[in-house]
């Protein structure tokens, strides 16, 4: 219809049409279909459009390639562009976000919430905690107030680096701001309270929740999980049930994955054949949550079989992605080489779209070994898959130990 002019395309038609092509047939597609398009909306929003499912599929170069472009075609630069870039850096090469943000600096381009919200993260991922006080009195200065995702996540690395008193800090200024976002901030407090294993904090905020919604529930049945009070997840779920007639497997699952995080199988299996008796459906989430409750009760061969089973009897439904993913690392911290493949090879025949297979995870097998992967370079760059630095140090770990090995021969 866009070829015989049935319709008037305008660029927000084109952009999504663009990410349309690039979700379902490819960056290469999408990079053809440009040329297609009318010079009038070859603009800003089309290619950041290309340049967001560059970085969905965290492909560096096409990346790169599509940024540079906008610069040369004098297109406006923009903050959410920039940020795409720091969200690709952040995952396969931190040491170009310095990059990214003296450009944004030059150009004038001021930080939006999410940019600090990156930085953040960025700094916490890298256990700088200094760092990420320094992004949040940027934000201050700036006038930028962080949400509750973000107060969130900085209590998280607090908590993850062992400040417990910086942790509570946090948590305690969100309390104090809970009537302005209650529904975000109960479920936020339940959750980091339960990190913080204070089982008492998660009771007195879950009785503030005299209205709860399935999304409350599910959240508390979480944080129960976490702190391993399976009573109180069970009389969650319980309740929750109480509330509505019907709930999504989505909720069962929730139930399920507690059992699963705390390896109680008798439990797991139980809570299954409940799951039939009320008509709730078993599909791929609930295949993924039993694959965990396998592997974490030290039952990966059986995880496996579970896994082929399904697979084999459900030809039209396909395993969540997190299910091979999960047995994958099951294998690799065993260092099993051969069942690692054999999970990767079938990873990959049954592809996911925008996934590129996970050679990282996968590398982790052989350095468990400790056995050198012939040709492990070659097989990534067939998929064209770029080495995170972690991956160069383990190829160069275990290339060290195969010279080590062939002197000593």
């Amino acid at each position: 219809m866009e070829g015989r002019n049935l319709l008037n395309f305008e660029e927000r038609d084109y952009a999504c049409h663009l990410d349309l092509i690039a979700r379902n047939s490819g960056i290469e597609n999408a990079q053809k279909y440009i040329a297609r398009v009318p010079k009038p909306f070859r603009n800003d929003i089309l290619y950041e459009t290309l340049l967001v499912n560059c970085v969905c599929v965290s492909d560096i170069q096409k990346a790169e390639k599509v940024f540079r472009e906008i610069r040369n075609l004098s297109l406006p630069l923009t903050v959410s562009a920039c940020n795409q870039m720091i969200l690709l850096y952040k995952r396969v090469a931190r040491n170009k976000v310095a990059d990214i943000l003296m450009l944004m600096e030059k150009e004038n381009i001021k930080p939006s919430p999410f940019t600090y919200k990156l930085l953040i993260d960025l700094k916490g991922r890298s256990n700088d905690m200094s760092g990420i006080e320094l992004v949040l009195n940027e934000m201050k200065a700036s006038g930028v107030e962080p949400d509750f995702a973000t107060r969130t996540m900085v209590a998280e690395f607090y908590i993850s680096g062992g400040l417990t008193e910086k942790a509570e800090a946090v948590i305690s200024e969100m309390e104090m701001e809970y009537i302005k976002d209650k529904r975000h901030a109960i479920r936020s407090l339940l959750h980091l309270n339960a990190a913080l294993s204070k089982p008492g904090e998660v009771a007195r905020i879950w009785k503030l929740c005299t209205e709860p919604n399935l999304e409350d529930f599910m959240v508390a049945i979480e944080a129960w999980g976490k702190l391993g009070c399976i009573v109180q997840a069970e009389e969650t779920f319980e309740a929750m049930l109480e509330t509505t007639k019907k709930v999504s497997s989505r909720y069962y699952n929730a139930m399920l994955s507690v059992y699963a995080e705390n390896k109680l199988m008798a439990k797991g299996k139980e809570f299954v054949e409940r799951m039939s008796s009320d008509g709730c459906p078993n599909g791929p989430l609930t295949w993924e949550v039993l694959i965990k409750l396998y592997v974490n009760s030290g039952e990966v061969e059986k995880a496996d079989s579970f896994l082929l089973s399904v697979t084999e009897q459900n030809p039209d439904r396909r395993p969540t992605y997190g299910s091979y993913i999960y047995l994958l690392r099951a294998y690799a911290e065993k260092g099993d080489i051969h069942n690692a493949e054999k999970i990767f090879d079938r990873l990959k025949m049954v592809g996911y779209p925008g996934r590129k297979p996970p050679y990282a995870l996968l590398l982790e097998a052989y350095v468990n070994a400790e056995v050198r992967p012939y040709g492990f370079r070659e097989r990534m760059r067939a998929d064209g898959v770029h080495p995170v630095k972690k991956v160069i140090d383990h190829l160069k770990f275990l290339d060290k130990l195969y010279l080590k090995g062939a002197l000593q021969n």
